[in-house]
Formats: structure tokens, sequence, C-alpha cells
């Protein structure tokens, strides 16, 4: 690793002197580019620099250790217990630096919840989620667009599909995938029944216009009326849009823009990004696999994630986790939960490095 390092050092000085040249100033692309990179060596470079000067410390303290008594002796071991303690987490920080770099890291994310079993009961649990989701952005810094809704009767969601930009928003958000299952008693039930519905949610990686290139011919586009809950009219014009994606079969609708012109673009935002997943699907020999484990049947007895009303019990069946605080949860404090994800990640990166 120390090899690598020094390299990376090296690659480091060359890109600051790359980041003053004009002429690299004036090329957007390729600055952004070097800048991304720059970011990137920096935090592997700077921690390498503290780690060499921890493993300094640490010597040094056992040399002093055997030439002094009583309490300066004492504090001289302390100083090596520390030091080791940095050097153990600065190598783990390094490594996991070190590791490949996920395809889709930095990249804005669109997130799909749909209201799966357990009729319009589903529904409002897909307007929990996204509530949870909102407050969990906001926490984050992040920046939340929605980009088409679909209310149900009762004031929930058939289907929502929004935008988060920020950092780190992909590496939180996109163990958020998958079957999500809710048990309380629903607004409806005069019994005081405890029932169990479901909502799917999808994350997809933002896709750059230029990353997938669209055929016109390709496309079929219909448009239509949009229509709220129980079929009202919203409008009185042909302003909803739906894309087909003839090669692949996917569609996308979208209705929650005021004019055709939007809602297209809008689709063909969304379209790009499940098709730039299909792609990254397909390239790991996955193909679709990837979304139909994040979706899978909707059904109760698939899922991610168990939310539990009368206990206040949010579990995480991935990691065994279980946590006390569903009202927080859903408020937007999903870092418990995120933390433990993106740590289970990590760890299982490691091992399988090693």
């Amino acid at each position: 690793m120390e090899d690598r390092l020094d390299a990376l050092e090296s690659e480091l000085r060359e890109v600051e002197a790359r980041l003053a040249d004009p002429d690299v100033f004036s090329d957007q692309a390729r600055y952004r580019d070097l800048a991304r990179r720059h970011k990137e060596l920096e935090a592997i470079v700077s921690r390498s620099v503290t780690l060499r000067g921890r493993v300094d410390d640490a010597a040094t303290a056992r040399e002093l250790m055997a030439e002094l008594t009583g309490d300066d002796r004492e504090a001289m071991r302390q100083e090596a217990i520390e030091a080791d303690a940095d050097v153990e987490r600065l190598t783990t920080e390094i490594r996991l630096l070190l590791l490949p770099k996920d395809p889709n890291e930095g990249r804005n994310v669109i997130v799909e919840i749909r209201g799966a079993e357990g009729g319009e009961e589903a529904n409002l649990f897909a307007r929990d989620l996204f509530g949870m989701y909102q407050g969990f952005a906001q926490r984050q810094g992040w920046k939340l667009e929605v980009l088409n809704a679909d209310p149900s009767d009762l004031g929930g969601y058939n289907e929502v599909t929004f935008l988060v930009a920020g950092e780190g928003a992909w590496t939180r958000l996109k163990h958020e995938g998958g079957p999500h299952r809710v048990q309380r008693v629903p607004a409806t039930e005069s019994q005081g029944r405890i029932h169990t519905s479901s909502a799917t949610v999808t994350v997809l990686p933002e896709a750059e216009e230029v990353e997938v290139d669209i055929d016109p011919n390709d496309l079929q586009v219909e448009y239509f009326r949009s229509s709220g809950p129980g079929g009202q009219s919203v409008n009185t014009t042909d302003s909803a849009v739906r894309l087909t994606h003839k090669p692949t079969g996917v569609t996308v609708s979208m209705q929650d823009q005021k004019s055709q012109i939007q809602n297209k673009a809008k689709a063909m935002q969304v379209l790009r990004s499940r098709l730039l997943k299909l792609e990254q699907d397909r390239q790991t020999s996955e193909l679709s696999e990837a979304r139909r484990d994040q979706v899978g049947g909707g059904g109760r007895s698939e899922k991610v994630r168990t939310y539990n009303f009368k206990e206040n019990r949010v579990s995480d069946h991935r990691i065994g986790l279980t946590i006390y605080k569903l009202d927080k949860v859903l408020g937007g404090e999903l870092d418990d939960v995120s933390d433990a994800l993106v740590h289970d990640e990590q760890t299982r990166r490691l091992t399988e490095a090693t």
C-alpha cells in the first residue's frame, strides 16, 4: 500500500499543476473531471500524511517508555495507545478510499415510490415514505424536486417520483430500494385490527443526457389528460405524457407539470436513468435483476424493512437492525439506519478485497 500511496501523492501534484493551467480552466468539462479527481486524491493523501505521522508518534512513545518511569512512563503508554488507535482508523479509511469507486457515486438520485399490497392503506404508506425522504433530504442538506405525483383517493400516493441532488445522496439512498412493509391500524379500520401493507421503493442514478443516447425512432409518445384522485380532471388539455422505449419496453408517464413540453422533459429524465440502470446491470451480468430485487413483487412477505406502529419499531431485515423510534424515522431521522447500512456495505467490501 505504501508504494501506491506514493504514486497517488505524485498524481495529486500533477493534477494540481494541470488545474492551474489556463487552457484546462477554459475547458469546463475537463476542469470538472480534474477537480473531482483532485478531491478524491486529496482525501487519500491527507490521511496518508497523518498516518505516517501517527506511526512515528507511536514508535517515539515506545522508545521513550523504555527510558521513563512513573507518571511520565504512563503518559507515554497512553500516547502509544492513542497513536495505535489512530493508525488503525486511518488505515481503514485509506483502504476504503482505495477500493474501486461505485460508478454512480456523486450522481443525483431518482426515487420512485409506489403503493403495493394493501389497497388505499398502501398508498397512504407511500405518502409516509415520501415524507420520510423529504425530512431526510432536508437534514442532509440535499435538494428534493418532485418530478411526478399520482395522488390516491384518500390523500396517499399511487406513485410519486422525485429527484434528490446533493453530496452523498447516492451513497445513502441506494440502500433504500426494495419493498417496505408497514404494520398498523389503518384509519379506515373500525375494529382496531392491525393490517400489513407494503410500498415499493426504486432508486435510480440520474443519467446525464450524453450518457444515454435515445433514438427518437425508438420512442412511442402518447399524450393524455392529467387526472387527480377519483379521476377528476386536473386540467382541460392533454398535457400528460407517456413515453415507451420500444426496444426495452420501459414506460414512463408524467403529468405533474403544466405543459406537454415540461412533462416530456421530466419523462425523458426518468427514462434515461432507467435505461442507464438497465445498461449497468447488463454490464455486470445482472441484467435487470437489481431492479427486480429492489421492487420484488411488492408482496408483504418480501421486504427490506418493516415499520411497526404499535411498537414504534423499525427493523431493517438485511442487516438485522431494530430501533424503537419509528416516529422519528418517519420524520426524517433516518441517520441511524442509513449509517448502519453504509457501514455494512463498507465492511463487506473490505472483506472481499482482502
